[in-house]
C-alpha cells in the first residue's frame, strides 16, 4: 500500500474535504482518503489499480490541484 499526502491550496472548507473524498474514493484501488481543510492537506492511501499520476490527475480534472 502506498501513501502520500498532498497539498492543496484550493481547499477552503469541510465541503471541499468531502467532494475530494467522494471523487478520489471512486477510484479502483483507492483504501482511504482523509483531509484536514485547515491544512489543506488531504492524505491518499492505495493499492494497484490505482496511481499516483491517476490520483494528480483526478484533483487536477475537479479542480484541487495539489502544489508542487
Amino acid at each position: 500500500m502506498e501513501e502520500k499526502t498532498f497539498s492543496i491550496p484550493n481547499i477552503t472548507c469541510g465541503h471541499c474535504v468531502m467532494a475530494i473524498q467522494n471523487e478520489l474514493g471512486a477510484l479502483d484501488g483507492v483504501a482511504s482518503v482523509d483531509g484536514d481543510a485547515d491544512q489543506k492537506r488531504i492524505t491518499v492511501k492505495w493499492d494497484a489499480p490505482a496511481t499516483l499520476e491517476k490520483i494528480t490527475e483526478t484533483l487536477k480534472e475537479i479542480n484541487y490541484p495539489a502544489s508542487s
